[in-house]
């Protein structure tokens, strides 16, 4: 559904999208670490170069954010970080593993459409090397195939299931005219009283929500899935819950809606998805399907098609959100970091980030 999301600009790695409450069990006091640890994992460090490098990777180069507003995308990152980490330390068990093979096709694959000079020239910017995106994309690749395996590949839908959704929903398959079904993404540059993601992630200024919408459109352009994405993210509280889905929208609604959001529907393919920007707020629109006038029922394909992928989603979204407070019940994790900045009420000794290689 997302081949159109290849990037044309910089390869920028993604962290798997994990509740960023960090609601992991932790000891009473904190384990003994090296002075440049950020957080300690089931005896695993994770250092402050880890997550600096992260940073660098998705950061938005203009505006630049203030030390306040750079730390806050730290701590989010960092409570990532320590989820894909608990997902990393499962895969040996699991017999997962990711070949050179792999690695080298998706690396070229991600970086085609990139000129060599521009490649460095960005690199040099971020401060990091070519190492630090291999490294990044290694563990994202293995953080995938452990939910795919572990989530994804244990979900299942009858053909009694598809069958009572669509007697239950029988009105939503008469077509009175051409509808598209379109999912979406919502960032608003202002504190919202009502969140309903999975993290409470929440932008609270113009530049927040620019950096934030960037970063969303960055990770789906790296493989991540728009529901997974919307039900963590969203600032939408009635669409967030059900991935940002809003179900199949006749052509009407579309023509009276703002022309820069009706054109990012009706001029875009199935598939794909624009990101649409008024007054600092920023709406990520993933159209799904174009359905002309009609009755469908279930011996239609695109019909079963349709059921199929929504009761797979339902079921997908609530495996993994279990999955991952199950494997977080059964961890110890301090954040360290969390940690001193609620000791020193905000304050850090340092907020530049580390040179490549450096603490």
């Amino acid at each position: 559904m997302y081949s159109a999301l290849r990037p044309h600009a910089f390869l920028l790695l993604v962290i798997v999208t994990a509740a960023s409450g960090g609601a992991c069990r932790s000891t009473p006091s904190a384990p003994p670490a090296s002075a440049d640890a950020w957080a300690v994992v089931d005896g695993r460090e994770i250092k402050r170069d880890d997550v600096e490098k992260a940073y660098r990777r998705t950061a938005q180069a203009q505006p630049a954010p203030s030390e306040d507003e750079a730390m806050a995308a730290k701590l989010t990152l960092l409570n990532e970080y320590i989820v894909q980490e608990l997902l990393l330390a499962r895969a040996p068990a699991l017999k997962i593993d990711l070949t050179d093979a792999e690695l080298d096709k998706a690396y070229a694959d991600a970086r085609k459409d990139i000129p060599e000079e521009a490649f460095q020239q960005e690199l040099a910017r971020r401060n990091i090397t070519a190492a630090d995106m291999r490294e990044g994309l290694r563990r994202d690749m293995l953080v995938q195939k452990v939910l795919e395996q572990e989530v994804a590949s244990k979900v299942n839908v009858t053909e009694q299931e598809i069958t009572d959704f669509f007697n239950a929903n029988r009105a939503q398959f008469n077509r009175p005219e051409e509808a598209y079904r379109i999912a979406q993404i919502a960032v608003t540059p202002v504190p919202d009283p009502e969140i309903a993601n999975r993290t409470g992630d929440d932008a609270k200024t113009p530049q927040e929500a620019a950096q934030k919408a960037q970063m969303l459109m960055e990770r789906l352009k790296q493989g991540a899935q728009f529901g997974d994405l919307a039900a963590d993210f969203s600032e939408d509280p009635q669409s967030a819950p059900r991935g940002g889905d809003l179900g199949f929208v006749p052509v009407s609604a579309l023509k009276q809606a703002p022309p820069a959001l009706r054109d990012a529907v009706l001029k875009s393919k199935p598939g794909t998805v624009t990101t649409v920007s008024n007054s600092g707020a920023h709406t990520l629109v993933l159209v799904i399907a174009q359905e002309p006038a009609g009755q469908r029922d279930l011996g239609t394909p695109q019909v079963r098609e349709a059921i199929t992928e929504t009761l797979r989603g339902r079921k997908e979204q609530l495996l993994r959100a279990a999955y991952l407070s199950a494997i977080r019940n059964d961890a110890t994790v301090v954040n360290l970091l969390a940690a001193r900045l609620v000791e020193s009420q905000g304050k850090m000794p340092s907020l530049s980030p580390a040179a490549p290689g450096k603490p």
